[in-house]
């Protein structure tokens, strides 16, 4: 049935529909959108898990990392600590945490026995425990010194450095310590070695102005004295007793340069040993008779003591540094005893003779008694006890009996006097050897005094005038040359010449290079040298040249004619 309204109904009709459409389509749209909201809450919450998941593995990658790299880190250290030569201990306000290998083998502690334990109490004695809280306190990174005491109770000089670490959220303190024994006893040595220095740089300064001294004292008398002897109205005793004063002055320098020159060979080890068969009761009943008369005029008694019997009293030894050994000793007893008595002598035990010189001088302070056997200590004695001297003497005579196989050594007492004792080996002669230890030519007569012909080549005319006095005796003609040239072409101009008395250090050219070319052309004649340096290893040179001997200046007569007379005596 139709309304009469026409259309109305399926108007109605249709808008019924499609307002159900439209409920229907919003319900859709609504559960979609709910859907798609449900939908993006589980993606998004999907996504939102996984990343906190990775967030999470992420952190726990880095905290393994740290942890690995903590660990890494914490093992290179140690076997960098391992390998150090430096002791190493980690401590928390003093109390071991850990070490090293270096650490445990200075101070002699296990690493069982050092952790945990109080290490600055247990190692570092009292004294310096303060100085290591101290650079706690106040974090110092400088190295300071303290000494370690190791658990044997022995001690040595540690160097300690510290430093801070945090470690697991504590601060602790890494020290590395260094034992320095070797550096200490470096610088000691260094210190001692400069002071040394600086003593005997001291005691040369003493010495020169000392030997300007005694020098220069001798050379006053003997200029002094030669110029007086020019003075008009001089009668004969006045005359000889300024020529005595002359001579003495003249033994005091020539003692001097002598010592210097026996010092100098000590120094440089250019010193030798010249054995041969040596009477000692013949050395000892010389040394006594010479200064017998000089102790007698001061008013001392001087006595000797012989041990062995002659045919006993030969040995081997070096006659000359036994001489000069005795005659230092007596010469000092005689210089420093003002009253009283002097004995000089030996005795013999088994292989060993100890020679003994006494006196009852000033004595010796026990604070002087080793420093008087070291070089030029005479100049640096300021009282009573310095006397005329270079202060050489006992330093050679202490060097002799030394290179000779002995040892010396001195007991005195202040005011009381002094005993020196040295010891020699006895080293005796085989039995039926005869031995002449004072054989002398000067006595013995030749045929050739008066006859022979010298050459004398000299260019100091006073050394030359000298020579031609001394051999007058010999002397049938003497020619003078002055220097080496001349020599040569006089010996080429005089073939008969006997005898060349050659200086070897003339101008032009010196002795060695002359006597070298008159060796050339005349092999016969005697060339004996003549030096004023004296030092080991002339003889040889003068002889590798073609000297038949050597002489050493000042010349004295008999030493001139002895030698000439060993060449000459037949």
């Amino acid at each position: 049935y139709r309304a009469p309204l026409g259309n109305t109904y399926w108007t109605i009709l249709i808008s019924y529909e499609e307002e159900d459409i439209y409920v229907a389509l919003t319900h859709l749209r609504n559960r979609l959108i709910l859907a798609f909201a449900l939908l993006f809450i589980i993606i998004s919450y999907y996504f939102y898990s996984i990343a906190k998941v990775r967030n999470v593995l992420r952190e726990e990658a880095k905290r393994k990392a740290a942890e690995r790299t903590i660990r890494e880190s914490e093992e290179r250290f140690k076997k960098l600590s391992e390998l150090s030569y430096e002791g190493i201990v980690i401590h928390n306000n003093g109390i071991g945490m850990d070490t090293n290998d270096s650490f445990v083998q200075m101070v002699g502690y296990s690493r069982e026995e050092l952790i945990g334990c109080n290490v600055i109490e247990l190692l570092v004695i009292p004294e310096f425990q303060e100085i290591i809280r101290k650079n706690l306190k106040e974090k110092s990174p400088a190295p300071y010194e303290v000494v370690i005491r190791r658990k044997n109770g022995s001690f040595f000089p540690a160097e300690l450095v510290a430093r801070e670490i945090k470690y697991k959220g504590e601060i602790l303190r890494v020290a590395a310590m260094r034992n320095i024994s070797d550096r200490k006893k470096q610088e000691k040595e260094l210190l001692e070695a400069k002071e040394r220095a600086e003593e005997s740089d001291r005691l040369k300064s003493a010495f020169l102005a000392n030997m300007s001294h005694e020098i220069r004292t001798p050379m006053n008398g003997i200029l002094g004295f030669a110029s007086l002897l020019k003075e008009p109205g001089l009668n004969g005793e006045e005359q000889k007793e300024y020529i005595r004063i002359i001579e003495r002055s003249g033994t005091r320098m020539l003692n001097i340069i002598n010592d210097i020159i026996d010092i100098s060979k000590i120094e440089s080890g250019m010193m030798e040993v010249s054995l041969s068969e040596t009477n000692i009761n013949d050395q000892v009943e010389f040394i006594y008779n010479f200064f017998k008369h000089e102790a007698e005029d001061k008013g001392l008694y001087i006595s000797r003591k012989i041990s062995l019997a002659p045919n006993n009293a030969i040995i081997i030894t070096d006659r000359e540094k036994l001489y000069a050994i005795l005659s230092n000793l007596v010469k000092n007893a005689v210089k420093y005893t003002n009253e009283g008595l002097i004995e000089l002598g030996y005795s013999q035990s088994s292989d060993v003779l100890e020679f003994f010189v006494k006196d009852t001088g000033i004595g010796i302070p026990k604070n002087r008694q080793a420093a008087i056997f070291e070089r030029f200590i005479q100049a640096d004695i300021s009282n009573k006890m310095a006397q005329q001297g270079a202060g050489l003497g006992l330093s050679i005579t202490k060097a002799y009996v030394e290179v000779l196989g002995g040892r010396i050594r001195v007991e005195s007492e202040t005011g009381k006097g002094s005993v020196f004792y040295f010891t020699l080996p006895y080293k005796t002669v085989p039995p039926g050897i005869v031995t002449n230890d004072s054989e002398s030519f000067a006595d013995s007569d030749s045929e050739h005094s008066g006859n022979l012909k010298i050459l004398v080549a000299e260019d100091d005319d006073a050394s030359a005038l000298l020579i031609s006095h001394l051999l007058k005796k010999f002397r049938r003609e003497i020619i003078i040359a002055k220097t080496g040239i001349e020599t040569v072409e006089l010996c080429r101009d005089h073939p008969d010449l006997d005898l060349v008395l050659m200086d070897m250090q003339m101008p032009v050219m010196n002795g060695y290079e002359a006597t070298r070319q008159i060796r050339v052309f005349n092999k016969n004649v005697i060339i004996i040298a003549q030096t004023a340096y004296a030092f080991s290893g002339d003889r040889e040179k003068a002889t590798g040249a073609g000297c038949n001997d050597y002489i050493v200046k000042p010349l004295t007569k008999k030493e001139l004619l002895d030698l000439i007379l060993k060449y000459f005596s037949n």
